[in-house]
């Protein structure tokens, strides 16, 4: 293995610098600590682009994102969507949300090669899949009743954020529960991590509004139901498998179940048909954000 303490000025090679080296940019020196990793699932893997460093003038933390390009496709309904890493597209939006609570802060360079460099502020906090777990342990009735409206309050927040982004002709383009943080000082939803572009030219925000759907699904329905989990865990669903149609999941992810009013029958009619809107038995879309904004301003305003 390697010693660190290079001086690195050349970030191409990402894979190499590690910790101990200094990343030497914009007349800044950062020492690298660590790799930053990817939490899903109970799995870690390291984000070998993304370091861990401290700048060495300040003593403050930071978050170094290297030029990583990569290409990938995903499909809505059938429809093939290339996805890709757009670093530059990062960089803009940095530049157009300077100064907001609501999008993590940043600053960009580029580096002896050219290559775009990202230095973030770290947001302190949990994201939403983990403080979701919070009330994972609450029975669901009492979850809607008590816990849910509040959320949904700062989700809608949290969604006219990226409506900003939209009107500026920008797109997220990686809308997960893991890349909306709560800030623990300000209770503040925080969006992270918008490097991800796509090819949608038919719907061009389809990618962002089916993220912020499953955001809303995994809300509602207090976590994701899948149909492995509702097939085996008997105890929790009983016999409800069996009356499943493939109408009743994602669009998205086929082994999704979205349909929560059939299982919790107390829920809306007019939440449900929100969620509806991503499922496989609809033919009504949403296509632009502030349709789902004012349905969700609708429901809420309905309490």
């Amino acid at each position: 293995m390697k010693k660190g303490g290079r001086i690195v000025t050349d970030t191409t090679g990402f894979f190499e610098i590690t910790s101990g080296d200094i990343i030497e940019i914009g007349g800044r020196k950062f020492r690298v600590t660590g790799n930053e990793m990817e939490r899903r699932f109970g799995v870690e893997d390291p984000k070998y682009w993304v370091k861990r460093v401290i700048e060495d003038a300040t003593g403050d933390r930071k978050i170094i994102k290297l030029s990583f390009l990569e290409t990938f496709n995903t499909k809505i309904g059938g429809v093939p969507i290339r996805c890709y890493r757009d670093p530059d597209k990062e960089g803009d939006i940095l530049d157009l949300v300077r100064g907001r609570d609501d999008f993590m802060q940043g600053e960009v360079y580029r580096d002896s090669m050219g290559n775009n460099i990202r230095i973030l502020d770290i947001v302190r906090g949990a994201n939403f899949y983990v403080a979701m777990g919070d009330y994972f342990q609450i029975p669901h009735k009492v979850y809607y009743e008590k816990i849910m409206p509040g959320l949904l309050a700062k989700l809608l927040d949290a969604f006219r954020s990226i409506r900003f982004l939209h009107i500026n002709g920008f797109r997220h383009g990686d809308i997960r529960n893991d890349h909306l943080m709560i800030e623990n000082r300000t209770g503040n939803y925080v969006w992270i991590d918008f490097d991800y572009e796509y090819d949608a030219p038919e719907n061009p925000f389809s990618l962002d509004l089916f993220g912020l759907g499953n955001l809303l699904i995994y809300t509602v329905g207090k976590g994701f139901h899948e149909l492995y989990m509702i097939r085996h865990e008997r105890e929790l669903y009983g016999d409800f498998f069996d009356q499943i149609v493939e109408e009743d999941m994602s669009l998205l992810d086929a082994s999704r179940f979205i349909n929560l009013r059939k299982l919790y029958p107390y829920l809306p009619r007019m939440l449900n048909d929100i969620l509806l809107h991503f499922s496989r038995g609809t033919d009504v879309y949403y296509e632009f954000i502030d349709e789902i904004i004012e349905d969700l301003e609708g429901f809420l305003r309905s309490l």
